[in-house]
């Protein structure tokens, strides 16, 4: 049995303690329940994120983006105040192209929520369901991605 979480270090984790059979599988609970309880529980609307934090996260994301350069997504560097799908030299779906929408911390905030909900057609589909986590991405994004 393999949990999948939403980073790769966490998931990894599980994974190691998993093969030890039921007993390496509770430890893997015990470590996931002890990493989730180092974060306090916040709404969206009360989270305030961390920028050190977020720059961990933000290695997830690197699987798609960088900050200075296109890759499978666009570029993060000058994404506050741009307007969505207005990169150079990215092929955005007609969807994020066509939206209008700036880029801040409230609309990033809906982005990672759920970006197909938020704007259908696009072509990012992964979400980041923890407004914790999102607080502390798009903190990380507003110091390093100016």
């Amino acid at each position: 049995m393999v949990l999948v979480l939403p980073f790769r270090k966490q998931e990894r984790i599980v994974q190691r303690h998993a093969h030890n059979g039921p007993a390496g599988l509770g430890r893997a609970f015990v470590i996931f329940a002890t990493m989730l309880g180092a974060l306090p529980f916040v709404s969206p609307a009360n989270a305030t994120g961390d920028a050190a934090r977020g720059e961990v996260l933000y290695q997830g994301c690197q699987d798609c983006h960088s900050i200075e350069k296109n890759d499978v997504g666009p570029l993060h560097k000058g994404v506050f105040g741009r307007v969505a799908g207005a990169v150079p030299d990215y092929d955005y779906s007609p969807a994020l192209k066509n939206s209008k929408i700036v880029w801040t911390e409230d609309s990033l905030d809906k982005w990672l929520s759920g970006p197909q909900q938020f704007i259908p057609g696009t072509k990012m589909f992964y979400e980041v369901k923890n407004p914790q986590y999102r607080a502390d991405l798009i903190a990380f994004l507003k110091e390093r991605a100016r």
